[in-house]
């Protein structure tokens, strides 16, 4: 008489393939979502959408719902062709290029090149491109001005240009009476801008002016080299902050405060 074989008990669980597709269904979400890093959702409606593209597509539950035609259909095949993303390069060629560009000036010290959380610092040394205590432009600031308009006019990024001062009592040139190092800083800051737009074309809706005066020092200010190095006009390529056009007629762009948000 044959033995009967012994009955184990306990519930069956899913076969072990199914567990093997559910952790790569989860890998595969985590993937999509890191790629998004630098996509921008214009909506609630488009990130539900997206979102459930994945559901019914973890665990052991039947296929999933694709993104129908639209803004973002296809989003795995033209992910890295997305507008933010591409100008997310840009910047990062005008880096490149910028330290290029600035090779003779960076060995003399007249300029620095720098990037931050900001974006990409341009840092023009005012003791070489302006007289003490003046906001009239020297003659050898223009080929460098130049060379900055060649980098701006080629990204759609806004450009900040700040004005800096050390903390010493201003030096009143003939024929300029700045009462303060506020005044001083401002006048700088809109010298080149006003440059950059007449004589080199940059766009103006592109560009915004700020005055620190000697507050945002670089150095100590209770010493000669560390003055040197705060007198300064920094133009700033701010990262992530884009010129875009507007989808409404009723609304103007550039809004007033786009470029600080």
């Amino acid at each position: 008489m044959a033995k009967k074989k012994k009955d184990k008990g306990g519930v069956k669980g899913p076969p072990a393939w199914m567990v093997t597709m559910g952790d790569m269904n989860n890998l595969l979400m985590c993937f999509f979502i890191i790629m998004m890093g630098d996509v921008t959702v214009s909506t609630a409606d488009d990130f539900k959408m997206i979102i459930s593209s994945f559901r019914g597509n973890l665990g052991m539950m039947e296929g999933g719902q694709s993104l129908s035609k639209g803004s973002l259909a296809e989003m795995g095949q033209t992910m890295m062709s997305l507008p933010s993303t591409d100008k997310g390069r840009s910047l990062g060629r005008a880096v490149t290029r910028a330290m290029e560009l600035f090779k003779p000036e960076v060995t003399s010290k007249t300029v620095r090149v720098t990037e931050d959380e900001r974006g990409l610092i341009i840092s023009l040394a005012s003791d070489f491109f302006f007289d003490p205590g003046s906001a009239k432009l020297k003659p050898e600031m223009r080929p460098v001005l130049a060379k900055i308009s060649n980098i701006v006019r080629n990204v759609p990024n806004f450009t900040r240009i700040e004005g800096h001062t050390d903390g010493s009592t201003i030096v009143q040139p003939k024929g300029e009476g700045y009462k303060t190092n506020w005044e001083l800083s401002s006048a700088r800051s809109l010298a080149v801008l006003q440059h950059l737009t007449d004589e080199e074309s940059v766009n103006p809706k592109q560009l915004s002016s700020v005055a620190f005066g000697e507050y945002r020092p670089l150095d100590d200010n209770n010493t000669p080299e560390g003055r040197a190095y705060n007198r300064r006009v920094d133009i700033v390529i701010l990262k992530e902050r884009f010129i875009e056009e507007s989808k409404d007629a009723r609304i103007s762009r550039p809004l007033p405060d786009e470029e600080w948000r």
